[in-house]
Protein backbone atom coordinates (compact mmCIF):
# COMPACT_ATOMS: atom_id res chain seq x y z
CA UNK A 1 0.00 0.00 0.00
CA UNK A 2 2.92 2.34 0.75
CA UNK A 3 4.21 2.00 -2.80
CA UNK A 4 0.72 2.76 -4.16
CA UNK A 5 0.59 5.93 -2.04
CA UNK A 6 4.00 6.95 -3.32
CA UNK A 7 2.77 6.53 -6.90
CA UNK A 8 -0.30 8.65 -6.15
CA UNK A 9 1.71 11.38 -4.41
CA UNK A 10 4.15 11.44 -7.32
CA UNK A 11 1.25 12.22 -9.66
CA UNK A 12 -0.74 14.69 -7.58
CA UNK A 13 -0.56 17.30 -10.32
CA UNK A 14 -1.77 14.87 -12.97
CA UNK A 15 -4.28 13.10 -10.74
CA UNK A 16 -7.26 15.47 -11.10
CA UNK A 17 -7.00 15.45 -14.90
CA UNK A 18 -6.65 11.66 -15.03
CA UNK A 19 -9.67 11.17 -12.80
CA UNK A 20 -11.83 13.71 -14.62
CA UNK A 21 -10.95 12.14 -17.99
CA UNK A 22 -11.81 8.64 -16.75
CA UNK A 23 -15.13 9.87 -15.37
CA UNK A 24 -15.91 11.65 -18.62
CA UNK A 25 -15.14 8.56 -20.69
CA UNK A 26 -17.11 6.29 -18.36
CA UNK A 27 -20.20 8.52 -18.53
CA UNK A 28 -20.04 8.84 -22.31
CA UNK A 29 -19.40 5.30 -23.49
CA UNK A 30 -21.25 6.02 -26.71
CA UNK A 31 -18.44 8.44 -27.61
CA UNK A 32 -15.53 6.30 -26.43
CA UNK A 33 -15.12 2.75 -27.64
CA UNK A 34 -14.03 -0.09 -25.39
CA UNK A 35 -10.60 0.00 -27.03
CA UNK A 36 -10.21 3.72 -26.37
CA UNK A 37 -11.21 3.36 -22.72
CA UNK A 38 -8.92 0.37 -22.24
CA UNK A 39 -6.02 2.20 -23.88
CA UNK A 40 -6.50 5.08 -21.46
CA UNK A 41 -6.54 2.68 -18.50
CA UNK A 42 -3.30 1.10 -19.73
CA UNK A 43 -1.77 4.56 -19.97
CA UNK A 44 -2.66 5.13 -16.32
CA UNK A 45 -1.22 1.73 -15.35
CA UNK A 46 2.10 2.48 -17.07
CA UNK A 47 2.27 5.83 -15.28
CA UNK A 48 1.65 4.24 -11.87
CA UNK A 49 4.17 1.49 -12.57
CA UNK A 50 6.85 3.97 -13.55
CA UNK A 51 6.20 6.17 -10.52
CA UNK A 52 6.23 3.18 -8.16
CA UNK A 53 9.30 1.63 -9.84
CA UNK A 54 7.44 -1.57 -10.74
CA UNK A 55 8.44 -3.62 -13.76
CA UNK A 56 6.36 -6.53 -14.99
CA UNK A 57 7.66 -9.14 -17.40
CA UNK A 58 4.94 -10.80 -19.48
CA UNK A 59 5.22 -14.35 -20.82
CA UNK A 60 2.88 -16.39 -23.01
CA UNK A 61 0.84 -13.54 -24.52
CA UNK A 62 0.86 -15.52 -27.77
CA UNK A 63 -1.08 -18.26 -25.96
CA UNK A 64 -4.17 -16.08 -25.67
CA UNK A 65 -7.03 -17.01 -28.02
CA UNK A 66 -7.13 -14.67 -30.99
CA UNK A 67 -10.91 -14.63 -31.33
CA UNK A 68 -13.94 -14.66 -29.07
CA UNK A 69 -14.36 -14.27 -25.34
CA UNK A 70 -12.62 -16.16 -22.57
CA UNK A 71 -12.11 -16.08 -18.83
CA UNK A 72 -8.68 -15.72 -17.25
CA UNK A 73 -8.21 -17.39 -13.87
CA UNK A 74 -5.10 -16.11 -12.05
CA UNK A 75 -3.80 -16.79 -8.58
CA UNK A 76 -4.56 -13.85 -6.29
CA UNK A 77 -1.75 -12.06 -4.48
CA UNK A 78 -2.73 -8.44 -3.93
CA UNK A 79 -3.91 -5.07 -5.19
CA UNK A 80 -1.55 -5.04 -8.15
CA UNK A 81 -2.77 -8.31 -9.71
CA UNK A 82 -5.40 -7.02 -12.16
CA UNK A 83 -3.22 -4.06 -13.11
CA UNK A 84 -0.28 -6.33 -13.95
CA UNK A 85 -2.46 -8.64 -16.05
CA UNK A 86 -4.07 -5.79 -17.99
CA UNK A 87 -0.66 -4.22 -18.56
CA UNK A 88 0.32 -7.41 -20.40
CA UNK A 89 -3.07 -8.07 -22.04
CA UNK A 90 -3.20 -5.96 -25.19
CA UNK A 91 -6.83 -6.55 -26.14
CA UNK A 92 -9.54 -4.96 -23.96
CA UNK A 93 -10.55 -7.00 -20.95
CA UNK A 94 -12.11 -6.32 -17.58
CA UNK A 95 -12.27 -7.87 -14.13
CA UNK A 96 -14.42 -8.83 -11.16
CA UNK A 97 -13.76 -7.48 -7.68
CA UNK A 98 -15.17 -7.09 -4.18
CA UNK A 99 -17.67 -4.23 -4.24
CA UNK A 100 -16.54 -3.02 -0.81
CA UNK A 101 -13.03 -2.43 -2.18
CA UNK A 102 -14.10 -0.96 -5.50
CA UNK A 103 -14.64 2.65 -4.38
CA UNK A 104 -11.10 3.55 -3.36
CA UNK A 105 -9.08 6.38 -4.83
CA UNK A 106 -8.83 5.85 -8.61
CA UNK A 107 -10.18 2.30 -8.20
CA UNK A 108 -13.75 3.56 -8.61
CA UNK A 109 -12.86 5.34 -11.83
CA UNK A 110 -11.02 2.35 -13.30
CA UNK A 111 -13.95 0.04 -12.47
CA UNK A 112 -16.41 2.41 -14.13
CA UNK A 113 -14.14 3.01 -17.11
CA UNK A 114 -13.75 -0.70 -17.84
CA UNK A 115 -17.24 -1.83 -16.82
CA UNK A 116 -15.81 -4.08 -14.12
CA UNK A 117 -18.21 -6.23 -12.13
CA UNK A 118 -18.62 -5.56 -8.42
CA UNK A 119 -19.47 -8.57 -6.25
CA UNK A 120 -21.07 -8.26 -2.83
CA UNK A 121 -19.29 -10.95 -0.89
CA UNK A 122 -21.76 -13.15 0.96
CA UNK A 123 -24.72 -12.05 -1.17
CA UNK A 124 -25.45 -15.27 -3.05
CA UNK A 125 -28.37 -13.91 -5.06
CA UNK A 126 -26.45 -10.86 -6.27
CA UNK A 127 -23.41 -12.97 -7.08
CA UNK A 128 -25.51 -15.35 -9.20
CA UNK A 129 -26.90 -12.39 -11.10
CA UNK A 130 -23.41 -11.02 -11.75
CA UNK A 131 -22.15 -14.41 -12.89
CA UNK A 132 -25.08 -14.66 -15.32
CA UNK A 133 -24.13 -11.26 -16.74
CA UNK A 134 -20.52 -12.37 -17.15
CA UNK A 135 -21.67 -15.54 -18.91
CA UNK A 136 -23.70 -13.53 -21.43
CA UNK A 137 -20.93 -11.01 -22.04
CA UNK A 138 -18.18 -13.62 -22.43
CA UNK A 139 -20.31 -15.60 -24.88
CA UNK A 140 -20.50 -12.41 -26.97
CA UNK A 141 -16.74 -11.95 -26.98
CA UNK A 142 -15.76 -10.08 -23.82
CA UNK A 143 -12.69 -11.12 -21.86
CA UNK A 144 -12.69 -11.32 -18.07
CA UNK A 145 -10.23 -11.69 -15.21
CA UNK A 146 -11.78 -13.69 -12.38
CA UNK A 147 -9.89 -14.36 -9.15
CA UNK A 148 -11.08 -17.79 -8.11
CA UNK A 149 -9.26 -17.77 -4.76
CA UNK A 150 -11.45 -14.90 -3.58
CA UNK A 151 -9.47 -12.69 -1.19
CA UNK A 152 -5.70 -12.54 -1.17
CA UNK A 153 -4.81 -11.94 2.50
CA UNK A 154 -1.17 -12.98 2.86
CA UNK A 155 -1.07 -15.49 0.01
CA UNK A 156 2.25 -14.32 -1.41
CA UNK A 157 3.49 -16.92 -3.87
CA UNK A 158 1.35 -19.64 -2.28
CA UNK A 159 -1.74 -20.65 -4.27
CA UNK A 160 -4.84 -21.29 -2.18
CA UNK A 161 -7.77 -23.51 -3.21
CA UNK A 162 -9.87 -22.23 -6.10
CA UNK A 163 -13.65 -21.87 -5.75
CA UNK A 164 -15.39 -24.29 -8.16
CA UNK A 165 -18.42 -22.04 -8.60
CA UNK A 166 -16.30 -19.36 -10.24
CA UNK A 167 -15.81 -21.61 -13.27
CA UNK A 168 -19.53 -21.92 -14.05
CA UNK A 169 -19.60 -18.75 -16.16
CA UNK A 170 -16.91 -20.09 -18.53
CA UNK A 171 -18.53 -23.50 -18.67
CA UNK A 172 -22.00 -22.10 -19.44
CA UNK A 173 -20.59 -19.77 -22.09
CA UNK A 174 -18.53 -22.66 -23.54
CA UNK A 175 -15.47 -20.43 -23.80
CA UNK A 176 -11.77 -21.08 -23.18
CA UNK A 177 -10.34 -20.98 -19.67
CA UNK A 178 -6.92 -19.30 -19.47
CA UNK A 179 -4.75 -20.06 -16.41
CA UNK A 180 -2.68 -17.00 -15.47
CA UNK A 181 0.28 -17.30 -13.13
CA UNK A 182 1.34 -14.29 -11.07
CA UNK A 183 4.74 -14.26 -9.38
CA UNK A 184 5.81 -11.65 -6.81
CA UNK A 185 2.77 -9.52 -7.62
CA UNK A 186 2.07 -9.11 -3.90
CA UNK A 187 5.32 -7.19 -3.41
CA UNK A 188 4.10 -4.28 -5.55
CA UNK A 189 1.27 -2.88 -3.42
CA UNK A 190 1.04 -5.29 -0.47
CA UNK A 191 4.49 -5.09 1.07
CA UNK A 192 6.89 -2.55 2.54
CA UNK A 193 9.80 -3.68 0.37
CA UNK A 194 11.88 -0.65 -0.66
CA UNK A 195 13.44 -0.10 -4.05
CA UNK A 196 12.42 -1.37 -7.49
CA UNK A 197 10.07 -4.35 -7.75
CA UNK A 198 9.90 -6.95 -10.53
CA UNK A 199 6.85 -9.13 -11.09
CA UNK A 200 5.86 -11.77 -13.64
CA UNK A 201 2.62 -12.46 -15.50
CA UNK A 202 2.47 -15.77 -17.35
CA UNK A 203 -0.47 -16.51 -19.64
CA UNK A 204 -0.89 -20.27 -19.89
CA UNK A 205 -2.24 -22.37 -22.72
CA UNK A 206 -6.02 -22.00 -22.99
CA UNK A 207 -8.20 -24.90 -21.95
CA UNK A 208 -10.93 -25.15 -24.56
CA UNK A 209 -14.50 -26.18 -23.85
CA UNK A 210 -14.14 -29.54 -25.59
CA UNK A 211 -11.29 -30.34 -23.22
CA UNK A 212 -13.21 -29.64 -20.01
CA UNK A 213 -16.90 -30.06 -20.92
CA UNK A 214 -17.12 -33.50 -19.29
CA UNK A 215 -15.45 -32.38 -16.06
CA UNK A 216 -17.11 -31.15 -12.89
CA UNK A 217 -16.30 -27.67 -11.64
CA UNK A 218 -14.26 -28.94 -8.64
CA UNK A 219 -12.11 -30.92 -11.09
CA UNK A 220 -11.64 -27.86 -13.29
CA UNK A 221 -10.73 -25.72 -10.29
CA UNK A 222 -8.15 -28.25 -9.14
CA UNK A 223 -6.72 -28.60 -12.66
CA UNK A 224 -6.24 -24.84 -13.11
CA UNK A 225 -4.68 -24.52 -9.66
CA UNK A 226 -2.21 -27.31 -10.40
CA UNK A 227 -1.27 -25.69 -13.73
CA UNK A 228 -0.50 -22.42 -11.95
CA UNK A 229 1.55 -24.13 -9.25
CA UNK A 230 3.45 -26.12 -11.87
CA UNK A 231 4.16 -22.93 -13.81
CA UNK A 232 5.45 -21.20 -10.69
CA UNK A 233 7.83 -24.11 -10.14
CA UNK A 234 9.05 -23.83 -13.74
CA UNK A 235 9.99 -20.24 -12.95
CA UNK A 236 11.82 -21.18 -9.78
CA UNK A 237 9.12 -20.56 -7.17
CA UNK A 238 8.63 -23.51 -4.82
CA UNK A 239 6.70 -21.97 -1.89
CA UNK A 240 3.73 -24.13 -2.82
CA UNK A 241 5.52 -27.29 -1.69
CA UNK A 242 3.87 -26.94 1.70
CA UNK A 243 0.38 -26.74 0.24
CA UNK A 244 -1.25 -30.12 -0.31
CA UNK A 245 -2.75 -30.55 -3.76
CA UNK A 246 -6.21 -31.87 -3.23
CA UNK A 247 -9.42 -31.67 -5.19
CA UNK A 248 -11.96 -29.32 -3.63
CA UNK A 249 -15.00 -31.21 -2.48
Amino acid sequence: MLRFLIAIISNLKRGPKLISTMRKMAKNKEKYSEKQRYAYAQRLFRLLMRSARISTTVYGADNLPREGGYVMYPNHQGKYDALGIMYGHKEPCTFVMDKAKSFGFMVREVCDLLDAKRLRLGNVRQNMKIMDQITKEVSKGRKYILFSEGGYGKNGNVVQNFKPGSFKCAMRAKVPIVPVTLIDSYIAFNSLKPGPVSTKVIFGNPIYYDDYKDMKTPEIADMVRKIIISTMEEYGVFDNSRIQLETIE
